[in-house]
Parts: C-alpha cells; sequence; structure tokens
C-alpha cells in the first residue's frame, strides 16, 4: 500500500511503541522513511531496541521514556524531539492499558487509570505536539482503538468506555482541525501477541473470530497507520479503520 521511503524528511511519534502493534508501526514508519521517536512509559530497554533495529536499516530514532498522562514529560518529548528532529509531522496515540475487573470490584482509581492512560493521554499528547503538526502543513495523527469499544465486552467497563471515547476525539479533532492537521482511528482485532504467564484470555475474544482465519499481527496494522501518515491519504480524516479479519463487520 504504501511507497518506498514515502515518509522522508517526516518525523513520527509513537507512544506505547516498545513492543507489539506500537514497535511494528515505529518499525514501519521508519520503513517508510520517517525519523521515529520511540515513546516508553518504563522499560528503556524494550525502546531502546526498537530504535537499534531502526537505526540498524539506516534510520533514525531515540526512545523517550514518559507516562503519557504526565503532561510536563510529554512537553518535554514534544520539546526534545524538535530539538532532536525539527519538527514533528506524525502522531500515533498507542499507549494503552487493557486491564480487567469485574465492574462490581472496580475500584474509582482503577477506572481512571484505564481511561487516563487511553484518553487523557491522547489529549496531552495531542496538545504537546499540535503546534508543531500544524507547522508541518502534512500533520497526521492516528489513534489506536480496540474492537471491544464496538462488540462491548465483560469487565472491561474502563477499556471499553476509553477506546469508543478514542473515537469519537477523533472525530471532534478531525472536525477542529479540518485543513490544518489529519486525524483517523485505527481499530485491531484480535491480535496474535504473547500473553503474560497466568494471564486468562480476555472473555470477548470467545465471541469475536475473525473469518480470515488468523489473528492480526503487528504488521497488519502497522501498514494502515503508515498509509494514514503518508501523503496518498490526503484526503482521509475522521475515518475509523476496522482491521479484523471479519471479525466486526461496521
Amino acid at each position: 500500500m504504501a511507497s518506498d521511503k514515502e515518509l522522508e524528511g517526516r518525523v513520527a511519534i509513537v507512544t506505547g511503541a516498545g513492543r507489539n502493534i506500537g514497535r511494528g508501526i515505529a518499525l514501519s514508519l521508519a520503513d517508510g522513511g520517517a525519523a521515529v521517536v520511540v515513546n516508553a512509559r518504563s522499560n528503556r530497554a524494550e525502546a531502546e531496541a526498537v530504535v537499534k533495529e531502526i537505526e540498524a536499516k539506516g534510520g533514525r530514532a531515540f526512545s523517550a521514556i514518559c507516562d503519557v498522562v504526565d503532561e510536563a514529560a510529554v512537553n518535554k518529548m514534544a520539546a526534545d524531539t524538535v530539538a532532536r528532529f525539527g519538527r514533528i509531522d506524525i502522531l500515533v496515540n498507542n499507549a494503552a492499558l487493557r486491564a480487567e475487573k469485574a465492574l462490581e470490584q472496580m475500584s474509582l482509581a482503577e477506572w481512571r487509570e484505564v481511561i487516563g492512560v487511553v484518553l487523557d493521554g491522547a489529549f496531552i499528547c495531542v496538545k504537546a505536539c499540535l503546534p508543531h503538526l500544524k507547522k508541518s502543513g502534512q500533520g497526521s495523527i492516528v489513534n489506536i482503538g480496540g474492537l471491544s469499544a464496538h462488540t462491548g465486552a465483560a469487565h472491561r467497563a474502563h477499556v471499553v468506555a476509553g477506546k469508543s471515547g478514542l473515537v469519537g476525539f477523533t472525530r471532534a479533532l478531525a472536525h477542529e482541525l479540518a485543513g490544518q492537521v489529519r486525524a483517523n482511528t485505527v481499530t485491531p482485532g484480535l491480535m496474535q501477541a504473547p500473553r503474560p504467564a497466568g494471564q486468562p484470555e480476555p472473555q470477548h475474544h470467545s465471541f469475536s473470530k475473525p473469518l480470515v482465519g488468523r489473528r492480526g499481527l503487528p504488521e497488519d496494522i502497522a501498514e494502515i497507520v503508515r498509509f494514514l501518515a503518508g501523503p496518498k491519504a490526503a484526503y482521509i480524516t475522521g475515518q475509523n479503520y476496522q482491521l479484523n479479519g471479519g471479525a466486526y463487520l461496521s
């Protein structure tokens, strides 16, 4: 879908980019020619490993360790990006928490923690990067959604609410930034990703079966994000791309 080095000269920030989908997005944007800031909340080793992968292929990258709900730290990440690479053209809000807990046992603090990373984090990152995205003249925001926001799921009230809100935030951005910065959502389906030892499969996976016969891979998501970040998507904004192998037909 994406032509070779179509992102040459552009600069991207990808949050939650140390592993899985975020890592795949960072690598794909770098393959497209973009310089990439690899954000992680705390795992510097993972983020640095992604940076090394990018640099090994001749790309430019650096790691930024900060929590997306820490406004001062995010502002510094944006400032460091501009100091290092001179601009910001692409922001991918991928950082998220996907905890599971029955609503009756969920505390307000647990609710707020998930909502905070998904929604507050996206808001804070957009605010920090927006002056530079507007100055770019080709700025693109891509928010990474979640399938359960559309199907619903037990024990994930905070995740479902947060990811649903992210779609609404995208639409608001598309209207408010029309003609200046494009904003879209990419919503992955069931992904082929390692699970922590002893952690059960989420309940909603039992009724979300991809028609194509397999789960998604990070590169499946990364290719669409790369496309939306690039020049061939100049006429696309405010959309929610469902990438689920036919598990959910919108």
